[in-house]
C-alpha cells in the first residue's frame, strides 16, 4: 500500500490510501504523445502546489506554502489557498503571488474554474458557516462547489452550488468553454465507488441535479480533477483504470453522440507517481499539469508540457464557417476588393493581437499619454479574406472565441465589427454597409535629415487653402503620421519639433479625382533653432545625428489603462494595454530607463495602500521583464494615496469615476540617450 494523492489531505480530501502500485510494471497499451515535460522551478515551492487553470495571462494554482498562516490540524501542513503566477513572453509562469483576499480564508481552498469571461469563479472550499469549518455527524468536514462573480475591488457574492450537501463532498470544479455544463467529482450516495465524475447543466440561473457520467469514465476507486477542453475531451485522473501506477490521467471525446475511447494519455504525461489536474490550450499543443514524481521539488509540483503534433485522440474541433457580404452604402451595390481582417478580441472589447496596433505618445495635463492606435491598412499585412464580385467574402474561425472584423477598401470608410459565432444565426451572411470616404489619406513618416531616424512626437502643422482652416497632427513612436484631406483644396505642411528645423512643403489636390492616397515624409534637420523654415530641396542633406533624446528627461508619462484584479496586484487579462505599449516603447528606445510609479485612491489604511502600490509597481515591472526587458531599466516605486490628482482624499465623499482617476500608474523618464544605439 502506498499513498496515492487524488483529492483528500486530511480534513481537505486532499490524500487518500489506495492500493495504487497494482499496475506498476504492467505493460499496457497506451497512447504515445510526442511531448517535453519541463518542471516549472519558478513557481514550485517545497510544499504541494497543483491544479493549474488558466486565467488573467497566467496560471491559478493551489499551495500550501503560505508560510506563518493557520496549519490544518488533521495534516500538520498549512491551509490551500490559491496562488497566481503570470506568464512571462514565452508562456511560462513567473513569480506566484496570493490571488484573491476574499476567496482565500482561514480554511482550505482548492481547484478552481472560470467562464470564458472570467467574471464568473467557481471554486472548492471546506463546508464553513461565517467562517467556520462545519463538520457532519461523524466529525469530518466535507468539500463544496462555491461560485463568486468580479466585482471592483474583489470577488463578492460568493455562493454555494444548489447540489452541495452536508453529508459528502462536491469538489474540482470545471466549466465547459461554451459555460452550459460544470463538471466536478463527488463521493455522493448512488456512485460506482469512491469519488466519481459528475456533471450539471445550467438551467436559467440554478443547475440541473447531478449527473453521473457512468462506467466508461468512472470506476470503484478515484475519479478526480476534471478539466473540459473545446475541442470536446474530458480530461480526468483516476487510480481505477488500467494505467502506470498511482493517479494516472486520461481523456475522452464527449462531445459527440457518440463517445469516443477512454485514453490513457502515456508517458511522459503519464508516470509511476501520481499525475494529475491537466489543463490544455485551445491549440492543443501545450499544456500543464501536477504530479509528485521522483525529480520534483516539492511534495506536488506543477509541470509545462509541449506536444508539437498536438495530443493523440483529441478531436480538432469544427470550424465555424462565415460568409461576409459587403455593399456600397450609397448605392447598394456589391463591392469587391474589400479586404476583410479577422482579429480575436479582448476582454477590453478591442484587438487582442497587439501587433495590430501602433504605439503613440499624444500631450495631456499631466505630461504624456500613451496609447495604442490601429495601423493604418497597408500596415497589416495581407487580409484573411478579399471579396469578390458579389461582394462576398468566406472566414472560417473557432466557434467558442469572440472575434473584431476589420473591413477596409481605400477610398471607403474602415469600420471594425465584433462578431461571436456562439450567437450568430447559422449559414446566415454577415452583411456589411461600407460608407464612402469624402476625403483622400495622407500619409507619411517624420524623419532625421541624413540618418532618416523617425522622429517620436513632432507636429505637423497642416493649412488648407480651403477657408484657411488649420489642423494639427502628430506623429507616433515610430514617426509615422496620418490625416484625411478634403478634395479640391492646396495644403502647407509644416514639421516642428524641438530642437530641429521646421520643414515646409506644398501639396496640391485641386485637379485630383479619385481615391488615391498620397505619401509625404518630413526630413527635420536637428540643431537649428525651432520656427526657422527649411524649404524642400533636391541637394544632399548634411550629415546629421540621430534624435538622441526622443523623448525628454523627466517627461512623465500616465498610464491609466492598466486593471488590477480587485484589491490586489494582479493584472487583470487583457487590460494592460498601456502596458504592452510601454514594453514596444522600450523596445524601441534601448537607452530609456524609467521609474514605474503606482498610485491608489484614499479607501484603505495608508498603511496599506502604500504597501499594494509597492506591490502594483512591482507587478507592473514583472510584466515588463516578463516581455523582454531588462530589470535594470526599471524603478519600482509605490506612492500609495499621497499624491492624488484631484480633491478626492480621506474624508471627501467621491464618485467611482473620481477614485478612478487617481488610481494609476505613471512612468517617469530617468535618463535616455540614443545616439550610442542609433549613430554606430
Amino acid at each position: 500500500m502506498r499513498q496515492a494523492k487524488v483529492v483528500f489531505t486530511g480534513l481537505f480530501l486532499l490524500a487518500l490510501v489506495a492500493a495504487a502500485g497494482q499496475n506498476k510494471g504492467r505493460r499496457l497499451n497506451l497512447t504515445g504523445n510526442q511531448a517535453v515535460v519541463e518542471n516549472l522551478a519558478g513557481v514550485n515551492s517545497n510544499t504541494f502546489d497543483f491544479s493549474p487553470t488558466f486565467y488573467a495571462d497566467g496560471l491559478v494554482f493551489v499551495s500550501s506554502r503560505f508560510k506563518g498562516g493557520l496549519v490544518d490540524p488533521g495534516t500538520g501542513e498549512p491551509f490551500f489557498e490559491l496562488f497566481y503566477a503570470p506568464f512571462d513572453r514565452n508562456g511560462v509562469p513567473q513569480r506566484p503571488q496570493p490571488f484573491s483576499i476574499e476567496i482565500n480564508s482561514d480554511l482550505h481552498e482548492g481547484p478552481v474554474s472560470f467562464d470564458r469571461d472570467e467574471n464568473t469563479l467557481f471554486f472548492t472550499r471546506s463546508n464553513q458557516t461565517q467562517g467556520v469549518s462545519k463538520a457532519d455527524k461523524s466529525g469530518k468536514v466535507v468539500l463544496k462547489v462555491y461560485e463568486a462573480t468580479r466585482g471592483i475591488y474583489d470577488w463578492e457574492n460568493v455562493r454555494e452550488l444548489p447540489f452541495n450537501r452536508d453529508s459528502f463532498s462536491c469538489m474540482h470544479p470545471a466549466l465547459s468553454p461554451d459555460g452550459t455544463r460544470l463538471f466536478f467529482a463527488s463521493n455522493m450516495p448512488g456512485g460506482y465507488g469512491g469519488m466519481d465524475i459528475y456533471l450539471v447543466e445550467r438551467i436559467g440561473t440554478t443547475w440541473s441535479d447531478p449527473i453521473n457520467l457512468g462506467p466508461e469514465i468512472n470506476t470503484g476507486k478515484e475519479e478526480a480533477f476534471p478539466f473540459m477542453h473545446e475541442s470536446g475531451t474530458l480530461f480526468f485522473a483516476s487510480n481505477g483504470h488500467r494505467g502506470l501506477g498511482g493517479l494516472d490521467m486520461f481523456s475522452i471525446d464527449i462531445g459527440a453522440p457518440v463517445w469516443g475511447k477512454l485514453t490513457n494519455l502515456g508517458e511522459p504525461l503519464n508516470s509511476s507517481s501520481d499525475d494529475f489536474g491537466i489543463i490544455l490550450q485551445d491549440e492543443g499543443q501545450r499544456g500543464y499539469f501536477s504530479s509528485n514524481r521522483r525529480e520534483g521539488m516539492g511534495r506536488d509540483d506543477i509541470y509545462l508540457f509541449e506536444a508539437p503534433t498536438g495530443l493523440q485522440g483529441i478531436r480538432t474541433p469544427e470550424l465555424f464557417t462565415l460568409r461576409v457580404n459587403v455593399q456600397d452604402a450609397g448605392s447598394n451595390s456589391p463591392t469587391s476588393g474589400v479586404s476583410v481582417f479577422l482579429f480575436e478580441r479582448g476582454p477590453d472589447g478591442g484587438i487582442k493581437n497587439d501587433s495590430a496596433y501602433n504605439v503613440e505618445l499624444t500631450p495631456s495635463a499631466q505630461g504624456l499619454e500613451l496609447n495604442m492606435v490601429r495601423k493604418p491598412l497597408e500596415s497589416l499585412g495581407e487580409p484573411d479574406a478579399l471579396t469578390g464580385r458579389s461582394g462576398d467574402a468566406i472566414l472560417q474561425m473557432a466557434p467558442l472565441k469572440d472575434y473584431v472584423l476589420l473591413i477596409a477598401k481605400e477610398g471607403y470608410k474602415t469600420m471594425e465589427v465584433p462578431f461571436s459565432p456562439e450567437s450568430a444565426e447559422p449559414g446566415a451572411p454577415l452583411n456589411i454597409s461600407l460608407e464612402r470616404s469624402n476625403c483622400i489619406a495622407l500619409r507619411g513618416t517624420v524623419v532625421s535629415e541624413g540618418p532618416g531616424v523617425p522622429i517620436p512626437n513632432a507636429r505637423i502643422l497642416i493649412q488648407s487653402s480651403c477657408g484657411g482652416k488649420e489642423q494639427w497632427v502628430q506623429s507616433n513612436i515610430d514617426g509615422a503620421y496620418e490625416y484625411c484631406l478634403d478634395l479640391g483644396c492646396s495644403y502647407t505642411l509644416i514639421g516642428k519639433k524641438e530642437g530641429y528645423k521646421d520643414y515646409q512643403t506644398q501639396l496640391s489636390l485641386v485637379n485630383v479625382r479619385g481615391s488615391r492616397s498620397f505619401t509625404v515624409n518630413l526630413k527635420l534637420q536637428e540643431g537649428a533653432p525651432a520656427g526657422t523654415p527649411q524649404k524642400e530641396s533636391t541637394a544632399p542633406a548634411p550629415p546629421a545625428s540621430a534624435p538622441r533624446k526622443p523623448i525628454t528627461e523627466g517627461t512623465v508619462i500616465v498610464l491609466d489603462n492598466i486593471y488590477y484584479d480587485f484589491n490586489k496586484s494582479v493584472i487583470r487579462s487583457g487590460q494592460a494595454r498601456d502596458l504592452e505599449a510601454l514594453a514596444r516603447l522600450m523596445n524601441l528606445y534601448p537607452s530609456l530607463e524609467i521609474e514605474l510609479g503606482a498610485h491608489t485612491d484614499c479607501r484603505g489604511s495608508a498603511e496599506y495602500n502604500l504597501s499594494l502600490s509597492k506591490e502594483r509597481a512591482e507587478a507592473a515591472k514583472t510584466f515588463l521583464i516578463n516581455r523582454g526587458i531588462n530589470a535594470n531599466r526599471i524603478k519600482a516605486v509605490g506612492y500609495g494615496e499621497t499624491l492624488p490628482r484631484n480633491g478626492c482624499v480621506d474624508g471627501v465623499n467621491c464618485s467611482e469615476s473620481e477614485y478612478q482617476f487617481n488610481r494609476r500608474t505613471e512612468v517617469k523618464v530617468l535618463k535616455i540617450d540614443e545616439a550610442g544605439a542609433f549613430n554606430k
